[in-house]
């Protein structure tokens, strides 16, 4: 067994950015329609729970019982799409007229981060994230006057998440997929499915996000990191 080497060259990963953001609004049980994110900033990913409660009996640590966890996050923004408004509780009553505080409906979420490597750099590949089940709360809102600094408003929202459910495991509410350990024309036919083809075409579809178990069937995967 050869020994263990540290930083070898092409080995020093790192991860980066945030692109192609695409809403998916669940407003018929499905994720059937895939809408452009512009002007996202940040996406934070927040899992919580999964605690250890320790357990005691003869005067011992009988065993050790883990919470379930529950999945979140924080997406932050220049902008949004149109038909994100029904996930913050807006609802439009007439043209440009919008009224808040209305039933908010759940949505999916897909972006990009990219992967690095000291020899290609950015290039080196990229992650798929994929989110379901989200629903968001109520964000704050802070308009300054524009003065000799200006800096665009920034909007934010915190979402818990509801998980699907996945064959042969624990439902899951969030799902990566590494473009550097996938099949090229398979990760190509999963981006179809989520960004859409050419509509121009005799095969064009519009743009979806696949439920767990479909994924896993298109990449021939058993489980995904």
């Amino acid at each position: 067994m050869a020994r263990l080497v540290w930083d070898k060259a092409g080995e020093r990963f790192y991860e980066t950015g945030v692109d192609r953001g695409v809403l998916y609004v669940n407003d018929t049980a499905t994720y059937d329609k895939g809408i452009v994110w512009n002007g996202l900033i940040n996406v934070s990913e927040s899992p919580s729970g999964a605690e250890p409660t320790p357990l005691w009996a003869d005067n011992i640590k009988y065993l050790t019982l883990m919470a379930a966890e529950e999945y979140g996050g924080k997406i932050e923004a220049y902008t949004y799409p149109d038909e994100f408004e029904p996930c913050i509780g807006g609802q439009e009553v007439a043209p440009g007229v919008v009224i808040g505080q209305q039933n908010r409906v759940p949505f999916g979420l897909s972006y990009r981060t990219k992967l690095g490597n000291d020899e290609k750099g950015e290039e080196y590949g990229y992650k798929l994230h994929l989110i379901y089940g989200c629903l968001a709360s109520t964000s704050e809102r802070s308009y300054a006057t524009t003065n000799d600094s200006p800096e665009a408003l920034t909007m934010s929202w915190d979402f818990k998440c509801t998980p699907v459910d996945v064959k042969g495991s624990k439902p899951t509410a969030c799902l990566t997929i590494i473009s550097t350990k996938v099949d090229a024309e398979k990760l190509k036919k999963l981006e179809d499915i989520l960004y859409g083809t050419d509509a121009a075409s005799k095969t064009g579809t519009p743009p979806r996000l696949p439920l767990p178990d479909e994924v896993a069937e298109l990449l021939k995967a058993d489980s995904f990191r």
